[in-house]
């Protein structure tokens, strides 16, 4: 095998000021959202939405609130595909509930400029105390949508309730 005389000399530049890091340098192991489990949470949230009569749309995100799975229910309101989503990609990317935020608007204005969805209905997924996802559910009243996401979210082990 031969090497040219700058490759080695860039290799060795690079070991010795650090930048090419250990060989043996570890990864990070980080929970995620499984699609099993994304699927059992929206089994349990369409349950809960069929229970109590309620045509809703439901998103779920994964941890940088961008889609993993989406059902909108037969009569489900048009705009409420667009509400859930951006429940959901606002409760990933904030790491709570989006009810919180929707009040903590009212004392810090600036929260609006931020432009994510400040609407009740969104719970995130915490697994481990680390966000893997989010629920966002939309069309009906902001409690009962925040009712459908938290039943989506109990169904996923290993899950946190929401505070």
């Amino acid at each position: 095998m031969k090497f040219s005389v700058p490759a080695l000399s860039l290799a060795a530049a690079l070991a010795l000021c650090g930048i090419a890091g250990p060989a043996n340098a570890d990864l990070a192991d980080r929970k995620m959202l499984t699609n099993v489990e994304a699927k059992n949470a929206m089994t349990a949230a369409v349950a809960e939405a069929m229970k109590n009569n309620w045509k809703v749309v439901i998103a779920i995100a994964d941890d940088s609130g961008k889609l993993v799975l989406f059902e909108r229910m037969d009569g489900a309101p048009s705009i409420s595909v667009g509400i859930a989503t951006g429940k959901a990609r606002t409760s990933a990317l904030f790491g709570r509930n989006s009810a919180l935020l929707e009040e903590a608007i009212k004392t810090r204005p600036g929260l609006g400029t931020v432009g994510e969805l400040l609407l009740q209905g969104g719970v995130p997924i915490i697994a481990n105390g680390v966000v893997v996802g989010s629920i966002g559910v939309s069309g009906v009243m902001s409690a009962q949508d925040e009712q459908v996401a938290k039943a989506g979210l109990m169904a996923i082990k290993g899950a946190e309730a929401p505070k």
